[in-house]
């Protein structure tokens, strides 16, 4: 009779843990260039200081390499079935690390990242149903950046409703669609959303931007606020 040797967690932790922090997985995403894969904050928050891969060295963009990462939803159902409790925890922390937040931001609960930010119900940002109602929210401020002449003025305006909610796991590039989807833009056209003057990337969350550009820099007013324009081309 064969004896199949019981695999142990252990055996996979090359497959299944980050190169950067040393622990499981969080939110795989894979580096599309090189195909290394880290945890979701991990590899977003090296990319802040640099543009190449922290495990092989190449160079994943020029200018954004946030553009070049995907999240591996696949990997990330994998490694939550093979260790037992790790979605459990983590759904756990992540309620602690809103909470704590929460509490220091403002006691009142006016807060920008608070469960029920105060706008009008039929601008959340979704895509039907109740996608992403369960995640921590945050207000934004929408406002049209027009000052420059730049093309694209005629079309690009200012939105009726400017104030939306929306999950702090919305990227940029799901605010780009909802403004074009308001605006009527045609699908061709292609748009810039900054905060504080800075171009956001389209893989930049609520979250992110919140913590690194808007609340790190002093800004801490109700709510965040984004700015849109038509694209501008600098090459």
């Amino acid at each position: 009779m064969t004896s199949h040797r019981k695999q142990l967690v252990r055996d996979f932790n090359h497959f299944i843990t980050c190169y950067i922090c040393k622990g499981y997985l969080i939110k795989p995403t894979t580096v599309t260039e090189c195909l290394h894969t880290f945890c979701k904050s991990c590899i977003v928050q090296h990319f802040e200081d640099s543009n190449d891969c922290p495990r092989c060295g190449i160079q994943v963009h020029e200018t954004n390499p946030l553009e070049m990462l995907r999240l591996d939803n696949t990997l990330e159902e994998v490694i939550f079935k093979l260790v037992p409790g790790l979605r459990e925890k983590e759904q756990q922390q992540e309620v602690e690390f809103w909470r704590r937040n929460k509490s220091k931001e403002s006691p009142d609960e006016d807060g920008p990242i608070c469960k029920k930010a105060r706008v009008d119900e039929e601008d959340d940002v979704k895509g039907g149903g109740d996608y992403h109602r369960s995640d921590p929210q945050i207000a934004i401020c929408l406002d049209c950046l027009l000052n420059n002449g730049q093309m694209g003025e005629n079309i690009v305006k200012g939105l009726m409703k400017k104030f939306i909610r929306c999950s702090t796991r919305v990227t940029v590039g799901t605010i780009k669609k909802f403004l074009s989807l308001k605006l009527k833009l045609p699908s061709s056209f292609e748009l810039d959303v900054l905060c504080n003057g800075e171009i956001m990337g389209k893989d930049h969350t609520m979250e992110f931007i919140y913590m690194t550009r808007w609340r790190l820099r002093g800004e801490n007013g109700y709510p965040m606020v984004l700015e849109y324009r038509p694209r501008i081309d600098f090459g």
